[in-house]
């Protein structure tokens, strides 16, 4: 799989013509626990989003979410390898660009998602696993800033691998 993919950027000029403002080749680079490569493509620092911003929205030092915020990433899961079980304080919108992989939830329920699913991802603790062999699963994550989850009163607190 070529790992690279292109961003393209929309802005407008000093007279309000849309323009692109850049387009480059960003590639996904190995994550510490060696499960995935990420890259970062976007975030905002809150939302609503303000579009006057003309910072690179990749040059932010995000975490998994970006508090008051959003992140675009792609993640490409490696063959046999799996996630640490985590939850963030965020709503996740997962889109299966390639391959395929299991999202297990910490209940023990598995489901099954090819290219094309999208996961709608409201708080649970999870993980993901890529179960082929030898194919990479390219998802595409939008995650945002959410309320956390409460339980009988009780925070469901963030899990971070």
């Amino acid at each position: 799989m070529n790992k690279s993919f292109r961003r393209i950027v929309t802005a407008h000029d000093h007279e309000g013509v849309s323009i692109v403002r850049s387009n480059d080749v960003l590639t996904p680079t190995p994550i510490a626990m060696g499960v995935a490569d990420f890259q970062l493509v976007w975030t905002t620092p809150q939302v609503p989003v303000d579009n006057n911003d003309d910072h690179d929205g990749a040059s932010v030092d995000a975490g998994l979410t970006l508090k008051g915020g959003s992140v675009i990433r792609i993640v490409d899961m490696l063959p046999g390898r799996a996630s640490p079980m985590h939850r963030s304080f965020s709503i996740d919108y997962g889109i299966v660009l390639s391959g395929s992989l299991e999202l297990e939830l910490d209940g023990g329920e598995i489901v099954a998602l090819n290219a094309g699913d999208i996961v709608v991802q409201r708080g649970t603790n999870h993980l993901w696993r890529n179960t082929s062999p030898d194919t990479v699963c390219r998802i595409a994550f939008v995650l945002i800033e959410a309320t956390p989850v409460v339980v009988d009163g009780k925070v469901l607190e963030e899990l971070h691998p």
